[in-house]
């Protein structure tokens, strides 16, 4: 595979991730019975690609697919409670826990500018709440934080599986969200066949593919592109919600992800730099 076509593969997974706000707002069904339903369809995309998963029920591996579990429940929860804006891009708040976790598990030291982006992204996560003042609004942010977080521990967790089979994780944690959404769907009966379209296509198409997509890319991309183009997703996602729904975001709110994003952006950015300096010389 060729680098621009390795790049024409990034922007077209984050495009194809950025349907998520839209296509779950189209949905009405219990939240944990959508996330089940989309990770359903995801896991068949996971299981035609992989063809013969790798399990070995490691910590790493087991960690990972929890994590994943809690990401795309918390995410669509999050989806249903607020705006789309507000969902995505406090999930986008991950990289803030992975400086912790990579501490705690990786061994990864925190240098003064980590702490500095961690303080205004911490800045921006409360102008949010500025926004959200009724009990509902509040509990969307919670979840969207919540699945920030557990997207934060699955990329730790990932990273710690990396010799394995990081792929294989992300298809057990679609099956244990499927498990998880087994009360919901059983007592809020099948959804209408407009529906099943809108969840099928949430599954395959904005979830299943891109992953797909993306793990073919990303070793022929350099690390700048790979986390610079992704972030297309956050930009999107507010403006399909937009121009279907009619949902725009708070001012506050969008003060607070100008903060999270550009803090995100800042620390990716230092990341990439340190990971792409020439080693310190050796003093004779």
């Amino acid at each position: 595979m060729t680098h621009r076509r390795a790049v024409v593969l990034l922007f077209i997974s984050a495009a194809l991730w950025s349907l998520g706000g839209v296509l779950i707002k189209s949905v009405e069904w219990p939240s944990l019975a959508k996330a089940g339903a989309r990770s359903f369809f995801a896991a068949l995309v996971f299981l035609a690609w992989l063809r013969r998963p790798v399990i070995t029920f490691s910590r790493a591996q087991v960690s990972a697919a929890v994590a994943y579990a809690g990401t795309v429940s918390f995410f669509v929860v999050a989806n249903d409670l607020t705006t789309a804006a507000n969902a995505i891009f406090l999930q986008y708040t991950a990289p803030i826990y992975v400086v912790f976790l990579g501490h705690w598990l990786l061994g990864e030291k925190a240098r003064k500018s980590d702490w500095v982006c961690i303080a205004v992204a911490l800045c921006g996560i409360a102008l949010f709440f500025r926004d959200q003042i009724d009990r509902r609004g509040a509990w969307g942010i919670a979840a969207a934080l919540g699945s920030g977080l557990s997207f934060g521990t699955m990329v730790v967790c990932l990273r710690m599986e990396k010799n394995n089979s990081p792929a294989t994780a992300l298809l057990l944690g679609n099956v244990l969200t499927v498990l998880i959404s087994i009360p919901s769907i059983a007592s809020a009966g099948l959804p209408s066949g407009s529906a099943c379209a809108s969840l099928a296509i949430l599954g395959v198409l904005q979830l299943g593919i891109p992953y797909v997509l993306y793990s073919m890319s990303i070793q022929r991309v350099t690390a700048l592109e790979a986390i610079l183009i992704p972030m297309l997703e956050p930009i999107l996602n507010p403006i399909w919600v937009a121009l279907k729904k009619g949902e725009v975001p708070g001012l506050w709110s969008l003060c607070g992800a100008a903060l999270v994003m550009g803090a995100v952006f800042f620390r990716s950015f230092l990341s990439v730099e340190r990971s792409d300096a020439p080693p310190p010389k050796e003093s004779r």
